[in-house]
């Protein structure tokens, strides 16, 4: 088939962009689990609370947290496409970006690159709390050690199911061998506080079995046939 002149150049250039992003939508069981494990630490006052997810990608984190708090924001930096697409596109960390965008939660799987600095970003915003979805990796380094005694978690939970992740798309039947775990920060004044000021951070584990418990076959309806951008995906047409 011929090409056009250019055409490995400009795909090469926008793999790399992509690349860039550190884009691996996470697999809605797994968002699940957290927001599982959130609404367990802080209940709220049973009015039901709110999320941001500043790094929404196609949707596939605030499509699992929806279960667990009465609405969420998304937001990006880039369009990715798909279902849940962000409702304001600009940089999170940019301390200019969305001043009027408030929520109790804020909850993202961030550029691994880029966690600590989510973090503390995250902490300045968020109302309630924050949790992000990171390697188990994050725990080691010394710029980590540092924000550890700084903003002490208050759960570190750790899967002891694996959590695959595919760049640019979600693929069900991936397989890793990469660790994650569950970072969660409570903020002063909420019912998990007490707890971080007199022990320190939990550890704890999300249990075998979380994957098929938190699954649902509207999952792959909404997600199943999209890749990245809203190309046609790993199990056909593009999803409306």
């Amino acid at each position: 088939m011929m090409r056009p002149e250019g055409f490995s150049a400009v795909m090469a250039h926008r793999v790399s962009d992509m690349r860039a992003l550190d884009y691996f939508p996470t697999p809605p069981w797994a968002a699940r689990a957290g927001g599982e494990l959130v609404r367990g630490l802080d209940p709220g006052d049973g009015a039901g609370m709110t999320a941001w997810e500043p790094a929404c990608g196609g949707g596939h984190m605030a499509w699992g947290l929806l279960e667990y708090f009465m609405g969420a924001v998304v937001t990006d930096i880039h369009d990715h496409g798909g279902p849940l697409r962000p409702e304001r596109l600009g940089d999170f960390l940019d301390p200019a970006f969305a001043p009027e965008i408030r929520a109790d939660w804020i909850i993202t799987n961030p550029p691994f690159k880029a966690g600590e600095a989510f973090v503390r970003r995250a902490w300045a915003r968020a109302d309630r709390g924050v949790a992000m979805l990171l390697r188990l990796q994050f725990l080691e380094g010394a710029a980590r050690c540092r924000l550890f005694a700084e903003l002490p978690p208050h759960t570190v939970a750790v899967f002891a199911e694996r959590v695959p992740m595919v760049q640019g798309r979600w693929d069900p039947e991936a397989s890793s061998a990469t660790a994650y775990a569950w970072f969660v920060w409570v903020k002063p004044g909420t019912p998990g506080w007490a707890q971080v000021e007199a022990q320190g951070t939990r550890m704890a584990w999300i249990a075998p079995g979380a994957k098929a418990r938190l699954s649902r076959a509207e999952d792959l309806e909404r997600f199943g046939g999209q890749n990245r951008d809203g190309a046609p995906g790993l199990f056909g047409g593009v999803l409306p």
